[in-house]
Parts: structure tokens; sequence; C-alpha cells
């Protein structure tokens, strides 16, 4: 999404399909090639709320700087994907333990680490707004709380799936554990966690990415990156609450009050004359997440079989019902 024409039709065919709000985010640079920046100003007057390069990295420092600086312009949020693609070529899982007794080349932390610790220091420097999506290690997490003392304007996410799963449940091969940032070892869960409770990480985000049967049927080293995460996202949060790392007025904060927030959008709120979009949640219920029970296109995720506590009953977008079970 890298021209306003693209951003004004996803949201022409948003408001035909009528269902949830579709806020796009635009490329930081043309075709996502990483060299030259797209036109941020005219995607933001279309409608556009952030930009990302999505998985692809912004290796180019110089150019990153530009766009920070281009982006402070109009107080514009820009998100990363921290991964050094030299450091984390051929990878195939979180470099450690189990990569080595599976025989497969590993990815590093500090494939991530360096790219976030380098990124927050250009937000420090351009004073421009920046958001790490999902952050997986320790090294990443300390540099954001880092900065955020110094009160740099950064933010960060994590996903449900890497506060969850560990390098160690990949044991057989199963292609749908293998995703970016791979799934680390426990000493950075414990870090992602304290981080999520002391406010160093503000939101908690699905990295939803479905892929065909195609794309995970294969070889591991030749299946894609990524799994889906929207129906699990929420009784996989609830867990936290049940573990005391979060209470649930901070799960609400990470799920919808500070995305909001941080991509200045409507939402996050009760209070009167705001969208009326809300969740309804069980959050006692307890169910198995079968194959039956995905309603994505896609089922590669990893939690088929799982039995959760908690789920969303019912869906309300501007006052009307749009999911119910």
């Amino acid at each position: 999404v890298d021209c306003r024409a693209v951003v004004e039709n996803i949201l022409r065919r948003a408001s035909e399909a009528n269902g949830v709000h579709v806020y796009p985010t635009g490329a930081i640079t043309k075709g996502m090639n990483g060299e030259e920046l797209s036109e941020m100003g005219d995607m933001l007057a279309a409608g556009a709320v952030a930009f990302t390069d999505d998985g692809r990295c912004l290796m180019n420092a110089n150019v990153l700087r530009g766009a920070l600086e281009y982006a402070r312009n109009f107080d514009a949020l820009v998100m990363q994907h921290g991964e050094d693609m030299n450091l984390s070529a051929g990878g195939q899982i979180f470099e450690g333990l189990y990569s080595t007794k599976h025989g497969m080349a590993g990815i590093p932390a500090v494939a991530e680490s360096s790219i976030v610790a380098r990124d927050v220091q250009l937000c420090e420097f351009t004073g421009s707004r920046y958001h790490a999506q999902h952050v997986s290690v320790k090294e990443s997490v300390e540099a954001i709380r880092q900065a955020r003392r110094r009160g740099v304007r950064v933010t960060a996410e994590v996903t449900p799936h890497h506060f969850t799963l560990s390098d160690a449940a990949m044991t057989d091969y199963d292609t749908n554990y293998k995703m970016k940032p791979p799934l680390v070892s426990d000493e950075h869960i414990r870090a992602l966690k304290k981080g999520l409770k002391d406010g160093t990480i503000d939101c908690i985000a699905t990295d939803h990415a479905p892929h065909a049967e195609i794309d995970k049927l294969v070889e591991f080293d030749q299946a894609s990156f990524g799994i889906i995460g929207l129906q699990t996202a929420l009784p996989l949060s609830l867990a936290l609450v049940r573990e005391g790392v979060l209470e649930p007025a901070q799960l609400i904060e990470k799920m919808s009050v500070n995305p909001a927030r941080i991509l200045g959008i409507p939402g996050g709120s009760l209070a009167i004359d705001e969208p009326a979009d809300i969740t309804i949640i069980d959050p006692d219920i307890e169910w198995e997440f079968t194959a039956e029970e995905i309603l994505s296109k896609s089922r590669n995720t990893p939690f088929v079989g799982w039995h959760f506590t908690g789920r969303a009953e019912m869906t309300i977008i501007d006052g009307k019902i749009v999911y119910k079970r």
C-alpha cells in the first residue's frame, strides 16, 4: 500500500463489506523495496493511520532517518519489524539449544535487538514517533524500557504466541510453529511478560498471518513464516490475567485502549459519543479450539486441540451486532 489510490480503494471496499472498521497502514518505501520513500502525506490524507514495510525490515538507516523526519512533519507513526536480514539469513527457528538439537539454521536474538536499538536511537535523534512491532527478545524490551525513561517517543507490541510458546514446543518439525520473529526461549518470555506488566510493552497484537495449506505442508525450510492469531489472541491473553501478570483493566488497555491511542483512531472507550465498538467477553467459559472452530479461511495455527478459558461472545460495531456465537 504505497500510494493514495490503494488506500482509497481499501477504504472503499471496507465500507462496502460493512463489517468491522478497517484502518490501512501505508508502506514506508515504494514497493517496500527499502530505497525510495513513499508519499506518506498523501496517504495520510487518504486515511492511512501509520507506516510500515510490514515483514521487510528497513535495513538502510539513512532511509529510515528520512522516513522518521518526513513522518514527524505530520506527527505520523512509523512502525518497524525488527530483523537484521543479514544476521537472520537462512534461519528457520530461534538460535539456541533447540536449533542445535534439530540441526536447523538459527535466527539469533541480536538479529532483532540490534535493529530495535538502532531504531530507538534514530527515533530519539529525530524526535519522531516509532512503534516496535512484535518484540520477542529481552534485549529489545530493555532497549525500549531505557528509551522510554529518557522520554523517547517509542511504543511496542508483543504477540500472544510469543508469550505463550517457547522454542521447546518445536519438537516434530511442525511448520505451524514457524514464524518471524521465531519462538524464543523461556528467559525471553519472562522478559516479555515483565515488559507487559510494567508498561514497557503497550499492546498485544495478533500478527495474524494467514497462509494457504500449500505454503505450510512442505519441508520446514521451504514453509512460509507466520500463523493465524485472531481467534486465539483473547484466550491466550486472558491467561496472563489468571497468572497474575496483568490485571483485567490492563489487558483491556493492551488490546483496545492503547492501540487506539497510538494509532490515533476512534474507539478504546465506553464514553458517551464515542463509537459503540464493543466486544462482549465471557472470561470463564471453557472450550476446545478445533479445526471446525476456525473462522479464517486459513488453518495455519499450532493451537488446534488446545483447551482455552475465555472467549469473545459478541462483537458490536457502531452499535450493531456483527458477530454472535
